[in-house]
């Protein structure tokens, strides 16, 4: 599996190094009991069939990779910082003790770290995602361009995966659950009225639309198609052109020319899709 790109920092580069490590300088067998789960966790369940995969997986091999913990603000115990899965699944697994390292770190960074974590290895659902970068940003007083520096993407997607916030509870829940895309959700953020969200949600679910054909819908439900009396009709050479670079760009294209010139819209539906459209425009030409 093609990792994650943008988390750049990565997770060794945010825990302070090996000064902070436990007295005994390396990995600790600690009670489960004894480590409280993070109540920062952005990921507020695991999927269940994965979890137990990884239980089976940790029953015959133990637990191959170590939490990572801090000293309890109680002063009894540690807490989480990295491993919620893991610990679940060793809980699962009937084990009593997990390998820990121990370090200090501040409040901000554990839940940065917790963030990235299931960024770089569990693929939060994107609201899941949104609802990690607004707690960073309400917490912490952070803006959008240093949430961007701290999980290594660019503020613009920042900004737009936290407009999934924006989208009506319906539309939430299920965007949640699977039953509509990122790309839905994108486009459906165009209705601004709740009502109307709703209404194009159902007709979404209920027809089986595809994010381009949810695109159409909020163009008829916003009134935005260009009315029948005086439509412009696109030349054969300019729509054999658009066919062409959408079959080698693998995604639809627009073009519109004037005499003044033109533009060229390339669409993209996710962080993903953009990723590898840059990579097929520029290949071979960086070094």
């Amino acid at each position: 599996m093609t990792r994650k790109r943008g988390l750049g920092k990565g997770l060794d580069a945010l825990i302070p190094g090996d000064e902070s490590f436990s007295d005994k300088g390396g990995i600790l067998q600690i009670l489960i009991k004894d480590i409280t789960p993070n109540p920062r966790q952005p990921r507020a369940e695991f999927e269940p069939a994965l979890l137990k995969e990884l239980a089976d997986s940790i029953t015959e091999h133990g637990v191959l990779q170590p939490l990572v913990v801090t000293a309890s603000p109680s002063g009894t115990g540690y807490q989480l910082i990295i491993g919620e899965r893991r610990l679940q699944a060793a809980q699962m697994a009937g084990l009593d003790t997990v390998p820990v390292i121990v370090r200090q770190v501040d409040e901000q960074l554990q839940l940065i770290l917790a963030l990235i974590e299931n960024l770089q290895r569990l693929d939060l659902n994107p609201l899941e995602t949104a609802e990690g970068y607004h707690q960073l940003i309400e917490e912490f007083n952070l803006s959008h361009e240093a949430v961007a520096t701290q999980v290594g993407k660019s503020r613009t997607a920042i900004t737009n995966t936290l407009r999934l916030l924006n989208l009506a509870q319906p539309l939430q829940l299920a965007l949640r659950e699977g039953k509509i895309s990122e790309g839905h959700a994108r486009a459906l953020l165009a209705l601004s009225k709740a009502q109307a969200q709703n209404v194009a949600l159902q007709t979404v679910l209920k027809e089986g639309l595809n994010v381009r054909q949810t695109e159409e819908l909020v163009r008829r439900l916003s009134g935005e198609r260009r009315k029948p009396t005086s439509p412009r009709k696109k030349s054969p050479d300019l729509s054999d052109v658009e066919e062409k670079l959408r079959q080698a760009l693998g995604t639809r294209v627009t073009l519109s020319s004037s005499a003044r010139g033109g533009r060229i819209i390339i669409h993209f539906y996710s962080d993903e899709e953009l990723n590898a459209l840059v990579d097929r425009l520029l290949d071979g030409k960086q070094e």
